[in-house]
C-alpha cells in the first residue's frame, strides 16, 4: 500500500474526527485527498504531530481525535508513547505511517526499517491497544473498529508529490482551533 491510499483510507473511515498531520510530505498528500478545517497540517516541528494531537484529545475528550505520524517523526519523540499511555486518553488514535525512511528529506532509512519495531516499542511504554496493518483492508477494519492507542500502518517507501499546500501556518492553525471549538455533533 502507498501512503496515498492510507490517507484515502484514513479521511473514508475517519475524516470526521479532528486530524492532525505530519510535516511535510503526508500533509500534503492527506491536503490532496481531501482538505478540511478539521484537519491540522504542521508545517514545521517533526515529532510533534503525536503531541499535539494527545493535547488535543485531552482537551476535547468527547471528539475523536486521530494524529497521522511517520515513524522517523516518532522515533525523534518517542517520549509521547509513553505520555500517551500514561494519560490514556480514550479518544485518540496514533495512527504511525511506516514506510522505512525519512521521505521528506531524501529517503534516508529509519531505524523501523533495521531493528526498531515501533508496535513493541508502544507496548513496551504502556500503550493498551496496539495493531499493525499492512493492507487497506485491514486499515479500513481496524479504523473502523479501534478509538484510541497506536496503529502501525505499513506502507511501501513511494511517495508522491502532492500539491503545496496554499494556506499559512497562521490560516491553518486559526481554522482548526475554530473546529476544535465546535461543539461535538
Amino acid at each position: 500500500m502507498h501512503r496515498i491510499d492510507a490517507m484515502k483510507v484514513i479521511v473514508k473511515v475517519r475524516g470526521d474526527d479532528l486530524l492532525v498531520c505530519n510535516i511535510g510530505d503526508p500533509s500534503r498528500e492527506l491536503f490532496s485527498v481531501r482538505d478540511a478545517p478539521n484537519q491540522f497540517y504542521m508545517l514545521g516541528s517533526m515529532g510533534m504531530a503525536s503531541s499535539i494531537g494527545l493535547g488535543v484529545s485531552l482537551a476535547r475528550s468527547e471528539r475523536g481525535v486521530v494524529a497521522i505520524d511517520g515513524d522517523g517523526a516518532v522515533l525523534m519523540n518517542l517520549g509521547t508513547l509513553a505520555t500517551i499511555a500514561d494519560q490514556r486518553p480514550e479518544n485518540y488514535l496514533l495512527v504511525i505511517i511506516d514506510n522505512g525512511v525519512y521521505g521528506s528529506t531524501g529517503g534516508q532509512p529509519t531505524c523501523a526499517a533495521r531493528l526498531a519495531d515501533l508496535a513493541s516499542i508502544a507496548r513496551g511504554a504502556g500503550v493498551r491497544a496496539v495493531r499493525v496493518v499492512e493492507t487497506e483492508d485491514e486499515l479500513e477494519s481496524t479504523l473502523a473498529s479501534m478509538t484510541f492507542g497506536v496503529l502501525v500502518v505499513k506502507v511501501d517507501t513511494i511517495g508522491m508529490d502532492g500539491p503545496i499546500i496554499d494556506l499559512s501556518s497562521r490560516q491553518i492553525a486559526d481554522r482548526f482551533m475554530a473546529e476544535c471549538l465546535r461543539p461535538s455533533a
